[in-house]
């Protein structure tokens, strides 16, 4: 045996090498390539460091390697890789297999010619379909696949988010590609204390059947991964966001409520809907104007039709004073003849489609820039919802029939692969996001960058975006779906996710109603079928619209949002009736909780947090909570328990006789408490609650220490109540209270407090630790209470000085 240490390890099997380099104590990068062909290109712009060498043995059968926590013995024959923890020597997984075939790579051009341009009015936006292109070979890649074999019972997550609700990807075929309701991610989770990122831009298949478990990959240079290890999930995506990006913080208003629809008109609906959420004191943060804001047939100009937007400066002002924020929908493509089209087409920074812009040349992402800052930052817009961000979803969005997953793969990728290279047709939105992010950043510093976009994929977190799900249906079944798509796409490494709360759909085929002119149009759509023909007016989609919104409450971003019916809050009813009465009082719990939430967003920036957690994160040893995919933690405290049957009404308004109860499973080895009774219950066990329709069952950890306001309107507000610490008691607690000016990049120099909150469970004593800097909002100088799970109640100052408050009597 002959003992080796270097820096890399290169070893030669066959036609292949593969190179393995330490990133982190933690983190393996591999590379296989054919021999002579070595390809070093992160295809996500991921640029390897080498901490410390790798340790390096050779045998007789095997090639051994390892760092600090991950050791792989690669065996000499058949090349199979077996994984463990360097530690303990736990099995992780195993490679079973390596595959590169080289293929022509093609380019789609007119070869000069004048395009042939079919101008499509879809449902999912105006489209361009050039008939005239030609193929032209301009190099050679490979199709590449890595076969695996997984542990028996293993679970394996993340790969973003798709549309089938799969929670486990453990026995099933994914297709990874850019789609309405679809954002994947190369990136997968296990619980066995792994995740492996794939350096891929390209089309992917995920593949666990009888034909193997492998990951397929369209276009690449080479394979190129990134093993790491974890002693738990939240470990594991800190490693992933080392290699492809940290979240930043995004503005405090955004984890308010944020009202949109389908669509406002004009500048003046805008602002009526705003002051009415004023003069009702329901508290409201952001209103989204959606598409329609050009001028007649110039769909995607950034420049405001003046007819309906007479004068946006002053209509952003008006919002701005009553402490509401603007959010405007942009899309990615233009008609021809629209002066932001004519200045790219001028410019040539237009792609082969000849609508949309070129976002992976820089001075495309500049010219964008320039014509969002031109029409819209610049009158006061505040944040962006870049829709249709795929950018190319237009074949499968249409028919009557929705395809096989392997057609809709076909379909959709092609259109993608006309018109951008094939290895990096997962990528549009990322460098779309990166465009916004870094040119506002550049003539900005005041305001976060905030992104709502449609698509994205590894690195996207790294740009102020959050991801939606794109356009779901209103029924019972999409929201159990949404509550597993969103776990995934969180343990994807990527902490912002929502979606239309109500569903974006909600009667059926109401294509011929909509303004994009689609109604010209007769063919039923196979995704546009939501189950309340009467919308609203439905009282069964009002409990459906309830109980979405009350899981959206704890979402990272809170929204409404949809179609074919209003969703504003007093076209449910009036104060005083039930379903306005659940509305507002799930509103107001979300602002109730807010110092809670912008403390976990605190988190995410500074420790690689996610807020959204799916079970496994903190109860791993738990069997039954690591396969429940329809209840979550929100934070390490809070356990929601949405309901997802309707126990009131069923479609017509006709009333169900049914019994008003739901199962909830408690993980094992804490105390939970009721949120809204006090009730304390062991865990490890199952219980039924009452399926009231104004109260989601949310259960609190024992030793939790949740920070609270009352009475706020707006996330900015300064308050005179009481800043309110309430702790359940059972054990040590501890929490960390995040505190800044709730805007602008001051953070990142350091200008926020983060104040350590200790409960002692002995002695029943509170200590909240030192404040360095004053904030509109901060608790220092204001005056707090102390509530504790035994209705002990205590008032104190703070002054930005450590203080110890003790219960009386204990």
């Amino acid at each position: 045996m002959t003992r080796n240490k270097v820096k890399g390890v290169t070893i030669e099997l066959g036609e292949t090498t593969l190179i393995y380099k330490n990133v982190t104590p933690n983190i393996i990068c591999c590379n296989c390539f054919k021999r002579g062909h070595e390809a070093d290109r992160s295809a996500l712009g991921i640029g390897v460091t080498e901490t410390e060498d790798l340790k390096y043995d050779i045998t007789e059968s095997a090639y051994t390697l390892r760092n600090r926590n991950i050791q792989a013995e690669i065996d000499r024959i058949s090349g199979n890789v077996r994984w463990t923890s360097a530690g303990s020597g736990k099995l992780l997984f195993t490679e079973t297999g390596r595959e590169l075939e080289e293929i022509p790579v093609y380019h789609y051009t007119t070869n000069g010619e004048k395009p042939d341009i079919e101008h499509v009015k879809t449902v999912d936006g105006e489209r361009n379909f050039v008939s005239n292109l030609v193929r032209k070979e301009v190099r050679t890649a490979y199709r590449g696949k890595i076969y695996f074999a997984w542990q028996e019972e293993e679970q394996l997550h993340g790969f973003g988010q798709g549309e089938e609700g799969i929670y486990n990807y453990k026995g099933t075929t994914q297709y990874l590609y850019q789609h309405n309701m679809r954002n994947p991610v190369p990136f997968m989770i296990s619980d066995r204390g792994y995740g492996i990122l794939f350096d891929c831009g390209s089309l992917m298949t995920f593949n666990d059947d009888s034909r193997g478990a492998y990951l397929h990959f369209d276009t690449v240079d080479q394979l190129r991964y990134y093993i790491i290890y974890g002693e738990d999930f939240d470990e594991i995506i800190a490693g992933y966001r080392s290699l492809t990006g940290r979240a930043p913080m995004l503005p405090k208003w955004s984890f308010g409520y944020i009202q949109s629809k389908e669509s406002y008109r004009t500048q003046e609906e805008l602002i009526d809907v705003a002051l009415e959420y004023r003069k009702r004191k329901i508290p409201i943060d952001g209103i989204v104007q959606d598409w329609n804001t050009w001028e007649e047939g110039k769909w995607g100009n950034k420049v405001l039709d003046k007819s309906r937007y007479p004068d946006f400066a002053a209509a952003t002002a008006a919002l701005h004073r009553e402490h509401v924020h603007v959010m405007l929908s942009v899309w990615p493509n233009l008609n021809s003849g629209t002066e932001n089209y004519e200045e790219f087409l001028e410019k040539g920074l237009l792609l082969n489609d000849f609508a949309t812009y070129d976002a992976f040349n820089p001075e495309g992402r500049k010219v964008y820039w320039e014509q969002l800052e031109r029409e819209l930052f610049s009158k006061g817009v505040d944040a962006w919802w870049c829709d249709s961000t795929e950018p190319f979803s237009g074949p499968d969005w249409k028919g009557r029939y929705r395809k096989e997953p392997w057609e809709r793969f076909l379909l959709v990728g092609e259109e993608h692969k006309k018109y951008l290279d094939p290895a990096v047709a997962n990528l549009y939105g990322t460098v779309h996001a990166k465009g916004i992010y870094e040119n506002q950043r550049n003539v900005c510093q005041d305001k976060r960058v905030l992104n709502l976009t449609r698509s994205g994929y590894a690195g996207s977190q790294a740009y102020g975006t959050v991801l939606w799900s794109g356009d779901i249906t209103a029924t019972w079944e999409t929201m159990k779906c949404q509550i597993r798509e969103g776990l995934n796409f969180c343990m994807s490494g990527h902490p912002y996710w929502t979606l239309d709360a109500g569903g974006f759909f909600v009667v059926k085929d109401n294509w011929k109603k909509r303004g994009c002119g689609c109604h010209n149009d007769p063919e039923p759509k196979w995704f546009w079928q939501g189950g309340y023909e009467l919308g609203v007016e439905d009282a069964a989609y009002r409990e459906l619209y309830v109980r979405w919104l009350q899981f959206s409450l704890f979402l990272p971003m809170f929204r409404s949002h949809g179609t074919d019916t209003p969703r504003e809050i007093w076209n449910f009813g009036e104060p005083g009736s039930m379903f306005y009465d659940a509305i507002e009082k799930c509103i107001r719990l979300r602002y109730r909780l807010l110092p809670y939430t912008y403390s976990l967003a605190g988190q995410i920036m500074l420790n690689d947090y996610t807020m959204f957690r799916s079970l496994l994160f903190d109860f791993m040893e738990d069997k039954i909570a690591r396969s429940i995919d329809s209840q979550f933690m929100y934070g390490n405290s809070l356990l929601i328990c949405p309901i997802t049957e309707p126990m009131y009404y069923e479609t017509g308004n006709r009333l169900l006789d049914r019994a008003r109860q739901w199962k909830c499973y408690l993980p094992a080895g804490w105390g939970w408490y009721d949120f809204w009774t006090g009730k304390r219950y062991e865990g490890g066990q199952w219980i039924a609650v009452d399926g009231i329709l104004d109260k989601i069952p949310v259960f609190i950890r024992e030793g939790s220490i949740i920070p609270m306001e009352q009475g706020l309107e707006y996330a900015g507000e300064v308050s005179d109540n009481p800043f309110e610490f309430h702790v359940y008691e059972g054990k040590d607690g501890f929490f960390q209270l995040y505190e800044d000016s709730g805007d602008g990049y001051d953070y990142e120099k350091g200008i926020y407090n983060l104040i350590s909150v200790s409960w002692n469970d002995t002695e029943k004593e509170l200590c909240i630790g030192e404040s360095k800097y004053a904030f509109p909002q901060s608790i220092c100088g204001r005056s707090c209470v102390l509530y504790t799970s035994s209705r002990g109640k205590k008032g104190f100052s703070y002054n930005g000085k450590e203080i110890k408050i003790k219960i009386d009597g204990k």
